[in-house]
């Protein structure tokens, strides 16, 4: 059932809790209660999918799941799993490192925006930058596996930098701290200040507000740009249409037109591709007559090597263990695109 959005819609106020932000939901929230309050508005969660900079969500996830047109994730990834299980003893752990006190806070929205939303990791009520007075600061807590690291050598990556000044613009505070464990041993801490990054605070505030003001709120959906990843748009559109039933009728829809264009030249490339890599692979073998190996100028230029990987014998397991067979053995639906022969004629004519 699709959520109507109004602008300005909040939970009952709670009071103020930083310069600009007041506390409509505390941290101990159900969790299903927390999920339906931060769909009135954008959150810092939201900002890498609102600028095109996560790979698994878009401004058009955004979009439909404060329309309440998607279901609640009720299961965690592995990754975001250990995210929320180390959050605690990795705040704790930057509150030691710092010399400071850290507090769970809850949701909170901006006191002129109430759209504009966060859930701060954690308020710190004496700064470690300044212990000449007490000054609030906030502390975002991230874990991330070691492949990533090099993206953290100049300081957060762009889309954890999105989040943080998000949560700046929506609090009021000058600056947050962050901190990250990567591939569970390489600890990081980084501050990230508001007058560093003013005009793209600036930017991450227009593009939030048109997202919510422009579509959100009236219900039209954002344009596809192009930029967004296809593999999270095949999962959005496989989210909202799990029962596909029917007929569309596309004489008159040219971008249907183009996109089977597209389509049918990847695929053809894709076949030509394989067959082109397979033609190299014979020419290899060819050259390397009884030999294992060959060399180029004095060094090493291909081999031929034998990799293994375990194929299960489904016919034998049905027949020896069929009740091994029916609990291990499943069948797993994959969705593909039916072209019609006339339809690929046409197309790759």
């Amino acid at each position: 059932m699709t959520t109507v959005v109004q602008a300005g819609a909040q939970a009952p106020a709670a009071g103020p809790v930083t310069p600009t932000g007041r506390l409509i939901l505390s941290h101990t929230a159900p969790r299903d209660v927390w999920l339906d309050a931060r769909r009135r508005g954008i959150g810092s969660s939201d900002l890498p999918a609102v600028m095109n900079l996560s790979g698994f969500k878009t401004p058009l996830h955004v979009f439909h799941d404060k329309r309440g047109a998607l279901p609640h994730d009720d299961e965690f990834s592995e990754a975001a799993h250990f995210g929320v299980l180390f959050e605690e003893p990795l705040a704790r752990d930057w509150a030691r490192r710092n010399r400071t006190v850290v507090e769970p806070v809850g949701l909170i929205t901006n006191v002129d925006e109430p759209w504009a939303m966060s859930t701060l990791d954690r308020l710190c009520t004496e700064c470690p930058l300044d212990r000449r007075q007490r000054s609030l600061c906030a502390l975002e807590v991230k874990t991330r596996n070691a492949f990533v690291a090099k993206l953290w050598n100049q300081g957060p990556p762009d889309d954890v930098l999105a989040q943080v000044l998000w949560q700046i613009l929506v609090t009021g505070l000058d600056h947050i701290h962050v901190v990250c464990l990567i591939g569970g041993q390489d600890y990081r801490q980084y501050t990230v200040r508001r007058d560093e990054h003013m005009k793209l605070v600036a930017y991450l505030h227009a593009e939030a507000s048109r997202l919510w003001h422009e579509h959100i709120v009236p219900g039209r959906p954002p344009a596809v740009t192009g930029e967004e990843p296809p593999d999270a748009l095949i999962d959005l559109y496989d989210r909202l249409h799990p029962d596909r039933d029917g007929s569309v009728v596309v004489d008159r829809d040219l971008e249907a037109v183009d996109a089977m264009a597209e389509y049918m030249e990847g695929a053809a490339m894709e076949s030509a591709g394989a067959r082109r890599k397979k033609a190299a692979k014979a020419k290899l073998l060819g050259v390397l007559g009884g030999a294992q190996a060959a060399v180029r100028q004095d060094r090493p230029f291909f081999s031929i090597e034998q990799s293994f990987r375990k194929t299960p014998d489904l016919a034998r397991l049905a027949e020896e263990f069929p009740e091994a067979y029916r609990a291990c053995v499943t069948d797993v639906a994959h969705d593909r695109i039916a072209i019609p022969k006339y339809v690929r004629e046409e197309f790759t004519a």
